[in-house]
C-alpha cells in the first residue's frame, strides 16, 4: 500500500494556492507515483477565510492558529508559505514536534536563525526543504548536467540577475515584502535568495562578496493614503568570488521598467558557455568553445536546448515531453521531489542546510554593504 502524506499550509497567499495546486497535480505528472498526498487542511489568521478556502478547495481542516495544526496527529508535513518574520516559530515549533517542514524562502530573517533550524532537523532527522523552485525547471537541471559533465570546464565567470517593476512606481501601495520589519530585508531576500541559489547550485559554494543596497524612492503611499517611508533595499547589486575561482555578479532589482518575472543568467567556462532567461523557460543556450568558427563561422556560436517537459521518470509524460511547461513547473517538480524524499525517507535538496547557507551568503552581503562595500569573506 502506498503512504499517505497529509500536509498542512500555513499562509494562504498566491504561494500557499502554487503550493496547493502543485500537490493536486501529483498524479498527472508522476505517473507511477509511489506515494500519495493531499492537503489535509490549511492556515490562515482569518477563520472565515480558512473556512472558504477548505470550503471550495476540498480540504478537511481550516486553522487559524498554526500551533493548532502542528499539534494535529493526522498532519505529516508543515508547509510554511506565510511571510518571512514568521518562518523561524513556525518551524522551530513544527520540529519540535517531530513534523517534516517544507519552508518558503528565505529561509528566516537571519543567519543565527537558520543555522539553529538546520542543526535542529539534522539531529532529529527530519526531512526538511526550503522552496528553491527555479532550479526544478527543466532548462536548469540540464544545466546543472551539463555542468557536471564538464561541458564548460572550469567555470571563469558568471552574472545572474533577476528584475521586477514592483517598486519603481511610488504611487503603488507597499505590502509586506516591502516592510524590513516583517520581510527581514527587501529584494535582496525576495529575489536576491532565488538568484544566490542558483548562482550557488550551478557554479559552486561562495567564497567571498560585496554588496551594494540601493532605495530609489524614500517614500511609498500606504492604503490609507499616508506616506510609507522606505526602510527595506529595492534594489541590491552583487560581487562575489568563488571557491572555484571564478569572479562574477549577481544583481537584483524591484526598479527595472520592462520587467515582470526577469530571472536569466549567463555562466562562461573554459569550454563553453550557457545562458538562460525565465522568459524562455524552457530553453536553455549552450555554447561549445571546441566547435569550429570557420569557414563563415562555421558550427560556433550558441545552441538552444529545448527542455520543456523532458524530466526524468516518473515525469515528462504529461502533457507531452514537447508541450511548453512554465513557471508553475519548477514548483511542481519541486514538490514530487520533497514529498517523495518524505515518503521514502531519503534526502532532498536544497535543505535547511543549504537554506542555511544561503542566509549566511545574503547576511554577508548585508554586512558589506554597511561597510561601505567591502569585501567579506563567507
Amino acid at each position: 500500500m502506498k503512504k499517505h502524506l497529509n500536509v498542512g499550509i500555513v499562509g494562504f497567499g498566491a504561494m500557499g494556492k502554487t503550493h496547493a495546486y502543485s500537490i493536486a497535480s501529483l498524479p498527472y505528472f508522476y505517473s507511477p507515483l509511489e506515494f500519495t498526498a493531499s492537503v489535509h487542511g490549511i492556515c490562515t489568521t482569518s477563520k472565515e477565510k480558512s473556512a472558504r478556502i477548505c470550503e471550495e478547495l476540498g480540504f478537511a481542516r481550516a486553522y487559524t492558529d498554526a500551533q493548532e495544526m502542528i499539534a494535529d496527529p493526522e498532519i505529516d508535513v508543515i508547509d510554511i508559505c506565510t511571510p518571512n518574520v514568521t518562518h523561524f516559530e513556525i518551524a522551530n515549533a513544527a520540529l519540535d514536534a517531530g513534523k517534516s517542514v517544507l519552508c518558503e524562502k528565505p529561509f528566516t530573517v537571519s543567519y543565527a536563525q537558520a543555522q539553529a533550524l538546520a542543526a535542529k532537523a539534522a539531529d532529529q532527522g527530519l526531512i526538511c526543504g526550503v522552496v528553491y523552485n527555479n532550479r526544478h525547471l527543466a532548462a536548469i537541471m540540464r544545466a546543472k548536467q551539463l555542468i557536471e559533465e564538464g561541458a564548460l570546464g572550469r567555470i571563469l565567470s558568471f552574472s545572474f540577475h533577476y528584475r521586477h517593476d514592483s517598486d519603481i512606481d511610488p504611487a503603488r501601495f507597499v505590502g509586506w515584502k516591502q516592510d524590513a520589519t516583517v520581510c527581514g530585508a527587501g529584494t535582496l531576500f525576495d529575489l536576491g535568495s532565488h538568484a544566490i541559489d542558483l548562482c550557488r547550485h550551478l557554479c559552486g559554494e561562495f567564497a567571498s562578496i560585496s554588496g551594494k543596497s540601493h532605495i530609489a524612492f524614500d517614500t511609498h503611499k500606504q492604503k490609507d493614503g499616508s506616506l510609507w517611508q522606505t526602510n527595506a533595499d529595492e534594489a541590491f547589486y552583487m560581487t562575489a568570488t568563488l571557491e572555484c575561482g571564478a569572479v562574477g555578479q549577481i544583481s537584483v532589482s524591484k526598479l527595472a521598467h520592462g520587467t515582470e518575472d526577469g530571472l536569466s543568467f549567463e555562466v562562461y567556462g573554459t569550454g563553453g558557455a550557457l545562458r538562460y532567461s525565465l522568459a524562455e523557460c524552457d530553453i536553455l543556450y549552450y555554447m561549445d568553445a571546441s566547435s569550429p568558427k570557420l569557414p563563415l563561422g562555421g558550427t560556433s556560436g550558441f545552441t538552444a536546448i529545448p527542455a520543456s517537459g523532458r524530466y526524468p521518470a516518473p515525469g515528462g509524460a504529461f502533457p507531452a515531453v514537447k508541450a511548453p511547461q512554465g513557471w508553475l513547473r519548477g514548483h511542481i517538480h519541486g514538490m514530487y521531489l520533497y514529498l517523495d524524499a518524505v515518503a521514502s525517507g531519503t534526502h532532498f535538496s536544497p535543505d535547511f542546510a543549504d537554506g542555511a547557507q544561503i542566509q549566511r551568503i545574503m547576511a554577508a552581503a548585508m554586512k558589506s554593504d554597511a561597510e561601505g562595500g567591502k569585501e567579506v569573506q563567507i
